[in-house]
């Protein structure tokens, strides 16, 4: 049985950096961290329900509780790029934090969800009241600048197939669990889904890793992704690809 908690994915590089903003609020001690939940609200997503959209009225952040939530940017003609799924201790809704903004992407729950709710206004009288709720806030900041920067540095630098390759060695190494020398993945992530993280076509996933299930690398079924050549995927990293 795996017991490792759920970890946020996004691509990068640097795969021990994933989660490192989960924990922005543990430096605060039990009488603040009471401070910081009488000032929110707790709210409760179903599944594919919005919890916030790009252009809409920014009015402060949500901090995952329980769930997983996706952020994703809408291009003007209505393709979507994922930008990470967040998981418990993450908070989406920046890089603003006090309000008086638009929001610049949008997130929606992939499960049912609850998220802790704080306004702008109440950020910041934490923050003037609280010292360590604003190197809380700091810490979370700078795991948001770290994740988008590690993103756009992948776009900039990597052909979609090389994204591919890095997204299935992190949800291997974040979610995968090792079964007679083989890791297995479960599929809580669609076709559709990895595509817009990759910046691609749901057809162009699917014929890659078709290409990739032919040559032995991996086995596909509906429930899982078993990768039976670890090794040749994450010599695949370091190959020149053309898209």
């Amino acid at each position: 049985m795996d017991l490792r908690e759920p970890c946020a994915i996004f691509l990068t590089e640097h795969v021990g950096e994933l989660n490192e903003g989960a924990g922005f609020l543990n430096r605060l001690d039990s009488d603040v961290r009471l401070a910081v939940q009488k000032r929110g609200t707790m709210h409760q997503f179903d599944r594919g329900e919005s919890v916030f959209t790009q252009g809409q009225a920014h009015s402060g952040i949500w901090v995952v509780e329980r769930g997983r939530i996706r952020t994703f940017y809408t291009g003007p003609t209505g393709r979507e790029v994922t930008l990470a799924y967040w998981t418990p201790g993450h908070f989406v809704g920046g890089p603003e934090l006090f309000g008086d903004s638009l929001h610049i992407w949008s997130a929606d729950a992939l499960e049912t969800s609850r998220l802790l709710f704080l306004s702008g206004r109440s950020i910041r009288a934490l923050v003037e009241e609280h010292p360590t709720v604003a190197l809380s806030v700091i810490d979370g900041l700078v795991a948001k600048g770290k994740c988008y920067s590690a993103l756009i540095q992948m776009f900039g630098t990597r052909s979609a197939t090389e994204r591919l390759h890095h997204l299935l060695n992190i949800l291997a190494a974040q979610q995968g669990r090792e079964v007679d020398g083989k890791i297995v993945i479960d599929r809580n992530i669609t076709y559709e889904q990895l595509a817009t993280m990759v910046g691609a076509t749901r057809q162009w996933v699917s014929s890659t890793l078709e290409s990739l299930q032919s040559r032995g690398v991996m086995t596909i079924t509906r429930q899982q992704i078993t990768i039976d050549q670890m090794d040749s995927l994450r010599d695949m990293l370091d190959m020149p690809n053309e898209f």
